[in-house]
């Protein structure tokens, strides 16, 4: 399959450590993974589903203690500590090879190694990547053929001399949560994850490679990964102008990703379009202009929550050919459910964990991180652009966050450099769902903070140099917030599709359509320029909901300050500058 002596050398090295039974390189063909499928079914890793309602779809039950991400188990380790930075765990790469070698070793016996070679965005694009993985696990094979552009094509990408592909080895090991481990090695291109078999943590071209590894590589590379949907916003006129947009997990990205126009948008013409829904990697084109790609081929999607309603592009590409992750197992119809589905709980069913479950019984059927693996090509809303090797140019860059008071519905940065400023403070505050205090403010800058795979001072700086090196190409940076509330703690903006109206004023300010008002954090639109009409809204509600509470803001450049203190030397002395700006003029 591949004659590229790196890859071979380091396969042979692997298969001596782990000592598997069998070693079969992954192809890619229909064949191929429909055997391995059938090998699923009879080992009772996965449930074939309803051929009728469920074409192609299968469902999946992790081990109960292995259900999520576990930060507290995943190391960056490079030869230097202080290059890990404050936000990551680290250890000595040579202490944690030895560590998990001694694991790997022999931990294969009796199983079959799988060799799948994939490929992060389109095939023969200069922004596109491969990886290679070997794993003991079929569930990875075959969530990986659903996410990345997987088999003879990544080696064709990669040819028979480069060295630039990153080496990942997995095992499920045991499943030991007390031996779990999803390790990085930047500088070594390399990913080593043991005793686990959540997507999260297995599927080494998701998070792993796609951010941690690639965010080294965009720095060192001079590109840039981030943690961003992708989507493309067509105007009546057959014009699309696409929007990355990074938001901590809860607060809607798949949502907005996928957006659906307000009826009244839809009979003047409107559309959006989705490149991506949680990764966007981008380079400075030969126009000087900003260039995403979406290094994914899937959507690895939080069941529980999608219905119809929410989401009705992301319920529909589950439909066939995906793999359904720790959801409620229908017996009657051999189908799925999960929570905010619908409201027709199946009455025969198992729930998440394999035992017997109705809805009567008190506890959820599905397990809250419940997922989908499903191919982008299902979404009725996919773009045409998707599989384009230059990617899309980006008009306008957007962050958020959940903030009940302090942040406003939309607001822009004055330029790059305070663009980087507001990215760096992102914030949410806890919600009921997650454990501890309501209310916390919980910084995630760019929404990267478990996925930077440096030191995050480093990243901003190379922020900051991307936005020199763009000029007055650069996108437009904005921040919007979903998730004002009222006095009660209800919502007062609708969200979802009426997201829409909020991004049309970004677009005319980005084309120079749409007048601002200056305040002390950024550029806000005039209330009478956001689009009202249809919506249960009048315009003092909408002033309410761009107002900047100084006395809120105060409080806010003071937690700023101590989150700046985390990162020492390495802060660029710009985002303090930008710091001082926003007192100054909050005292103003």
């Amino acid at each position: 399959m591949t004659n590229n002596k790196n890859v071979l050398n380091w396969v042979d090295e692997m298969v001596a450590l782990c000592k598997p039974d069998k070693v079969v390189w992954i192809d890619g063909s229909k064949e191929q993974l429909e055997e391995i499928r059938a090998l699923s079914v009879s080992t009772g890793e996965m449930v074939k589903l309803n051929e009728e309602k469920l074409p192609g779809c299968y469902i999946h039950r992790t081990a109960e203690n292995d259900v999520a991400r576990v930060e507290g188990r995943t190391f960056i380790c490079t030869r230097n500590k202080e290059d890990a930075g404050p936000t990551n765990n680290w250890e000595d790469p040579k202490v944690m090879y030895e560590k998990l070698g001694a694991m790997f070793d022999g931990v294969m016996k009796g199983r079959t190694m799988y060799v799948i070679p994939y490929c992060m965005g389109p095939v023969g694009s200069k922004l596109s990547k491969v990886g290679v993985e070997l794993t003991d696990s079929t569930y990875v094979v075959l969530n990986m053929a659903i996410m990345t552009r997987m088999g003879q094509a990544a080696w064709d990408h990669l040819g028979d001399e480069s060295n630039d592909f990153v080496r990942g080895l997995h095992s499920k090991a045991d499943i030991d949560e007390e031996k779990r481990y999803i390790v990085h090695f930047p500088e070594d291109n390399t990913i080593w994850s043991i005793n686990s078999g959540y997507g999260g943590n297995v599927l080494l071209g998701k998070k792993c490679f796609a951010l941690r590894i690639a965010s080294f590589q965009g720095k060192n590379e001079g590109w840039m990964a981030e943690h961003m949907l992708i989507l493309g916003l067509e105007n009546p006129q057959g014009e699309v102008k696409y929007v990355t947009a990074a938001f901590p997990s809860a607060c809607g990205k798949t949502n907005l990703a996928m957006l659906i126009p307000p009826e009244i948008y839809q009979q003047k013409g409107y559309k959006v379009w989705t490149v991506g829904d949680d990764i966007a990697w981008m380079r400075i084109g030969d126009d000087g202009r900003l260039w995403a790609i979406n290094p994914e081929n899937g959507f690895f999607g939080v069941a529980p929550g999608t219905n119809m309603k929410s989401n009705p592009n992301a319920l529909i590409s589950t439909q066939k050919d995906t793999i359904f992750t720790n959801v409620v197992h229908n017996l009657d119809e051999n189908t799925v459910w999960w929570e905010g589905l619908d409201k027709n709980p199946p009455k025969n069913a198992l729930d998440w964990k394999g035992n017997k479950w109705d809805p009567e019984s008190g506890v959820k059927g599905a397990h809250p991180n419940s997922r989908f693996t499903a191919p982008a090509i299902n979404c009725p809303c996919i773009s045409s652009e998707f599989d384009n090797p230059e990617g899309v140019p980006v008009t306008a860059i957007v962050f958020g966050g959940r903030r009940a008071k302090t942040a406003p519905l939309v607001y822009q940065a004055r330029d790059w450099e305070h663009g980087v400023f507001v990215g760096s403070i992102m914030a949410s505050e806890t919600t009921a769902a997650a454990t501890g205090a309501v209310g916390v403010v919980r910084r995630d800058p760019m929404a990267m903070l478990p996925f930077c795979g440096y030191h995050m001072g480093d990243y901003f700086a190379h922020w900051l140099e991307m936005g020199k090196k763009l000029g007055d190409k650069a996108p437009k940076i904005f921040n919007v917030n979903w998730f004002r509330t009222d006095d009660e703690g209800h919502f007062i903006w609708p969200g979802f599709g009426d997201n829409m109206r909020v991004l049309e004023w970004i677009i005319n300010r980005c084309d120079g359509k749409a007048d601002a008002v200056e305040t002390p954090i950024g550029y806000e639109p005039k209330p009478e320029d956001i689009n009202l009409e249809g919506l249960d809204i009048d315009l003092e509600t909408l002033k309410g909901l761009l107002s900047v509470d100084v006395d809120l803001w105060k409080e806010e450049a003071k937690g700023i300050h101590e989150f700046y203190g985390k990162f020492g030397d390495h802060l660029p002395k710009e985002l303090a500058h930008q710091l001082e700006i926003l007192e100054e003029n909050l005292n103003k």
